[in-house]
């Protein structure tokens, strides 16, 4: 009875602690909010208007900031405003004596001493880079994705930066439009678990911290769906698309607690971004409660002059505040126009103090009147950048996004020993394109080619051969690079290699800068003479491991074909050549599934695998063509959404639905590994809203686990479906959950191999 008592009494108090704990965190959280609101409202409460709209003001780095002032011209205004205290932020200043100096200016000289907040590109790492963000998509790894982020805040936030413009959570289904690369594909699940990844990875548990950066989810909104795949073209979307498919990453990213957004450059409903109060002030701020600062895209305010929507800057201006865009990015537009327009009444200046009180609120966040000078030691800079534990992380995360596409009569792995190789192809021995887009602050020529890397397993004979250039002349950081079109000077040398070879590796693509902002393509084929030199290493012969290098979906029907063993290696960053040999050679078994679907032909795009059932989906009688299809291919994707092998197989089994409640439902499966070597598996759950009040897709992904397992070992996995995974937001914005017959599908790809259904009885509205 004693020790009954004793253990309930333990009980007790144990549970009275973890809630006085909780508590005492919950109050700590509470107090630090209520005090970084008041240090706002102080200090807002001495500033002039000017200074008010300077914070509103963020320019581009304009000069050495090492080297002398500038004396006259835009830079000279430029530095006057950083004196004066009219800039609230810059971009692009980089390294810790660069930062020092111009956060110097802005604290020591002006007259309140309100740190800069300084932005930067961090898009998939800072020096040291991780693969690009499609390609961590790839994964599926939400910790890896995590982890790639956190140790790109390291760096950058080591060499002075403290906010970057990413993740980037637009969705595309458009393999043309050269930004996809910077992105998670094209679905909205996996679009937001990646989108609340990335963020906590920027921001971590503690923004103060010198290890954390800000985070900004871009480009709100539909930026993503561009009319033909055209960078900063025309946006035309429908209610049901913008609320189900285009809203949830950036809804994700504002649970996830992400400080700031950035707007689009494309127009909405006849409206630009920029200056859409829907978006910024109906949705963002009001609806979903977001309390960060929104920052307008290079040039975006003054951009709606062209659109056809402002006349002037000072209507741009104007238009922009009222519509809720709290920051101008290098337009000049607010810190020229914005008080002239409060003295004459045409903007309220309570939507200039709000505004403000935003952007200071993320500056006390981040600890920048703390310790302005916090993210400026030269020491730490020197220390983190490039360091092991940083190199390691990017390698762990390049391998992880590998996707094996194709592997017949298990060409792969390779062996590590007495195998005659032939390496094939210009971007096999390349160390800058493998960093892909978006790399301001990397170093040409700083990747590991997949030429070292494989020379790293010497008991194989290797042997290179270019066969011909990707590009002629040197790469710049140019939207335009000139592709090798003609020469096929190396050829003779390439298939003379081969014809000695028992395996060909052939590594083929794009070349880091033909992917990425205004990077549209048309022709989404092999650029250049890659496919020729490709069909005559064929010829002779046919033992082929086709490699890519690539920032966006392919066409590579021919490849498919007749290529037996297909890698998806896209731009994998620093440590790209070790993580493509160790896929290679089997040392890391694959595991990653595409997050875009590979169209047949560039005709085919968009093509997405959730997409609508339509009217007339099948053949409706033989000989007949008056059904939605194509008359020259087929409506199936090359490789669906989801789709990757590994060097082992899985198999799916006993697929099982249990009602909880009306609104829950569990769904178990059994998978088993069938193979002969260790795995792992992303497996997939969809499911389908058969009948609607509006019309649902075929199937939508709504969970996925992986799974590693050894040879025949078997495991039962369980998901669990809510509310939230079985509703949809009508065209209203509600968000409704209808009754009906659900369907539920489970496998290896959205291609699903298991399925099963079940029902709901009654309606419920959020």
């Amino acid at each position: 009875m004693k020790k009954t008592s004793l253990g309930i009494l333990i009980i007790i108090l144990t549970i009275f602690n973890v809630s006085c704990k909780e508590n005492s965190e919950d109050s700590s959280i509470e107090n630090k909010t209520n005090s970084i609101e008041k240090k706002v409202a102080d200090l807002l409460s001495r500033m002039t208007l000017e200074e008010k709209i300077g914070q509103m003001n963020q320019y581009n780095g304009f000069w050495d900031v090492t080297g002398p002032q500038p004396l006259d011209g835009d830079a000279a205004k430029k530095y006057e405003h950083l004196r004066k205290g009219y800039v609230g932020s810059m971009l692009n200043v980089r390294g810790v004596k660069e930062v020092r100096a111009v956060q110097k200016i802005a604290v020591e000289e002006t007259r309140l001493g309100i740190p800069l907040i300084i932005g930067f590109d961090v898009i998939h790492g800072y020096k040291t880079l991780s693969p690009i963000p499609l390609a961590e998509a790839a994964s599926w790894d939400l910790e890896a994705i995590k982890r790639s982020a956190q140790v790109a805040a390291k760096e950058s936030a080591a060499a002075g930066i403290n906010w970057t413009f990413a993740p980037m959570v637009d969705i595309s289904r458009d393999a043309r439009w050269g930004r996809v690369m910077e992105g998670a594909g094209e679905d909205p699940y996996l679009g937001s678990e990646i989108a609340m990844a990335r963020v906590h990875g920027f921001q971590g548990d503690d923004l103060s911290s010198p290890e954390t950066i800000a985070a900004c989810a871009k480009h709100w909104a539909g930026y993503g769906f561009s009319e033909s795949g055209r960078d900063y073209n025309t946006v035309d979307v429908g209610t049901s698309t913008l609320n189900n498919i285009i809203f949830p990453p950036f809804r994700a990213a504002v649970k996830a607690g992400v400080r700031t957004f950035m707007n689009s450059f494309n127009e909405l409903n006849g409206v630009p971004a920029t200056g859409n109060a829907y978006l910024q002030r109906d949705i963002l701020k009001d609806a979903w409660q977001f309390d960060g600062f929104v920052v307008s895209d290079w040039g975006s305010i003054n951009e709606m002059i062209a659109h056809g929507y402002a006349k002037d800057k000072k209507e741009a201006a104007e238009l922009s505040v009222i519509a809720g865009s709290d920051m101008d990015m290098e337009s000049y537009a607010y810190v020229d126009e914005l008080a002239n327009l409060v003295r004459e009444g045409k903007v309220k200046e309570s939507l200039i103090d709000d505004a403000v009180k935003r952007i200071l609120r993320v500056k006390f966040e981040l600890g920048l009147f703390e310790d302005p000078y916090k993210y400026c030691d030269e020491i730490r800079e020197k220390e983190v950048t490039g360091s092991k534990e940083i190199q390691d992380a990017v390698l762990d995360m390049a391998k992880k996004s590998i996707v094996l596409l194709k592997n017949e009569n298990e060409i792969l792995p390779l062996k590590t020993n007495g195998l005659n190789i032939a390496l094939i192809g210009a971007l096999a021995a390349d160390k800058t394109s493998p960093l892909g887009s978006w790399r301001i602050a990397a170093e040409d020529s700083t990747a590991v080619s997949v030429l070292e890397g494989m020379q790293k397993y010497p008991d194989n004979k290797l042997t290179y051969s270019k066969g011909a250039d990707l590009t002629i002349g040197k790469t710049e950081f140019a939207i335009e690079l000139n592709i090798n079109t003609e020469d096929k000077s190396g050829f003779p040398e390439a298939i003379e290699t081969a014809k000695k070879a028992d395996i060909v590796v052939m590594v083929l693509g794009e070349h880091g800068f033909q992917s990425g902002e205004a990077r549209s393509r048309t022709d989404l084929g092999l650029p250049g003479v890659q496919q020729e030199l490709l069909e005559a290493i064929y010829k002779v012969n046919k033992n082929i491991v086709l490699v890519l290098n690539n920032g966006r979906p392919l066409t590579i029907t021919w490849a498919d074909k007749h290529i037996p063993a297909i890698v998806e290696a896209w731009q994998l960053g620093t440590q790209s050549g070790n993580a493509i040999a160790q896929v290679l050679y089997g040392n890391y078994n694959p595991s990653g599934k595409l997050p875009m679907s590979f169209p047949r032909n560039v005709g085919q795009v968009p093509i997405y695998y959730n997409h609508k059932n339509t009217g007339r989906p099948v053949l409706p009688a033989p000989n007949e063509v008056f059904w939605s299809h194509y008359t020259d291919e087929s409506n199936d994707p090359l490789y669906p959404f989801g789709h990757g092998l590994s060097y082992t197989t899985f198999a799916y089994t006993n697929l099982m639905v249990d009602k909880v409640s009306n609104d829950i439902f569990n769904v178990s499966v059994d998978i088993k590994n069938t193979g002969k070597v260790v795995g792992k598996e992303v497996m997939q759950l969809y499911i389908q809203d058969v009948f609607s009040s509006i019309t649902r897709p075929v199937k939508e992904l709504k969970g996925f686990q992986m799974v590693e397992l050894k040879p025949n070992q078997q495991q039962t996995i369980k998901f669990n479906l809510s509310e939230n995974d079985l509703g949809f937001f009508n065209n209203e914005g509600e968000f409704v959950l209808e009754p009906g017959e659900f369907k539920v599908y489970v496998g290896g790809s959205s291609k699903t191999v298991l399925e099963s259904n079940f029902i709901i009885e009654k309606q419920s509205i959020k």
